[in-house]
């Protein structure tokens, strides 16, 4: 608890006050300190009624990306019977202790019993991997401003924040073949395959909706179908130290694979993705390749080092030896992805 200006002229003042009320025994003075005081003792406990049962928690959307400007939210919410909330400052950060600290402030009022609000702010994580999101002080100049009283937060949210969309330049071997079987796959399509249901999102066809689902969950879903696919791709990402001496060149190869994973995935092209050393994932729905993100969030900086012994898939779940996209370093910056063997785009 500190004073404001206005709280250091009325601390001057009442000092002046009581010097001159006990010179002289003038009751009217010491009535005057009085109020004075009176006044710093009912702003204190005041701030402390306003910050009772107060509750926050941060909002964060799914899929941070690296490079991209997201919105989040602190959503505080009044939990007192009677009295409202006014004039709270919460000073928040994100990206870690070094990041620059967001102030948000309570202007409205915060209604009893219930009475919530979100305060809303953008950031733009730099680095992938894991951060924190984190309340760093809670403070009130509530109710006359002579006195500011912080808070400690005491809230650490932590979020992975998925690799960075970059350009890069594709090359002809990776234009689009179609399976001569007419093979299906699981992405959204016209066949007659149904695939399964999903949430209704701005743009899909109404002819696509789902009426009994619909009605019997209460919200608008739709029906995916699959489609006929073109070949697949196997992504194969190996962050070994030692195939990426320089920590650079290994951020850039996990980002084009991040950008690859997802174009690919866009034109139902991309059947497997394999992270060194993990078993091979398959990828038919927008959570498998939700989960390859994560995981490509999830690799060292800098690369790491292979297990002696790698765990491998079973007989049932092993991707084709052919269309494997590997990523090797070109030069002292690049980065080239290579479909068995032939150049198929760098970055």
């Amino acid at each position: 608890m500190a004073p404001t200006t206005s709280g250091v002229v009325l601390v001057s003042l009442a000092i002046g006050v009581g010097t001159a009320a006990y010179n002289t025994a003038n009751n009217i003075l010491f009535l005057t300190l009085a109020l004075l005081l009176s006044c710093l003792v009912l702003s204190g406990v005041l701030s402390w009624m306003n910050l009772q049962h107060i509750t926050w928690r941060v909002r964060a959307e799914r899929a941070l990306r690296a490079g991209r400007t997201t919105t989040l939210g602190l959503e505080v919410r009044n939990g007192k019977r009677l009295l409202p909330t006014y004039g709270l400052n919460f000073e928040m950060q994100a990206g870690g202790e070094r990041a620059e600290r967001v102030p948000l402030a309570l202007s409205a009022r915060l209604d009893p019993a219930g009475g919530e609000t979100c305060l809303e702010w953008q950031w733009r994580p730099e680095r992938r991997g894991e951060t924190a999101i984190t309340l760093v002080r809670v403070s009130s100049l509530f109710p006359f401003g002579f006195l500011r009283k912080s808070y400690p937060g005491r809230m650490n949210r932590r979020v992975w924040v998925w690799p960075a969309t970059i350009p890069y330049e594709r090359h002809g071997v990776l234009a689009p073949a179609r399976r001569a079987s007419g093979e299906t796959v699981a992405r959204l399509g016209q066949s007659d395959d149904l695939l399964g249901l999903r949430r209704y999102a701005q743009g899909d066809s109404q002819r696509l909706i789902h009426w009994k689902a619909s009605a019997r969950t209460g919200e608008w879903l739709v029906r995916q179908f699959a489609t006929e696919a073109e070949q697949g791709l196997s992504l194969v990402v190996d962050a070994d130290c030692m195939r990426w001496p320089r920590p650079e060149q290994c951020e850039l190869m996990i980002s084009l694979a991040a950008t690859l994973a997802e174009d690919l995935f866009r034109e139902g092209r991309l059947a497997w993705v394999e992270i060194v050393p993990d078993a091979p994932h398959r990828v038919r729905r927008l959570a498998d390749l939700e989960t390859v993100l994560d995981r490509l969030a999830r690799i060292p900086e800098g690369g790491e080092t292979r297990p002696l012994q790698p765990k491998r898939s079973g007989p049932a779940e092993q991707p084709e030896r052919h269309n494997r996209l590997r990523f090797m370093p070109e030069g002292s910056r690049g980065v080239g992805a290579f479909l068995d063997g032939q150049r198929a785009a760098h970055a």
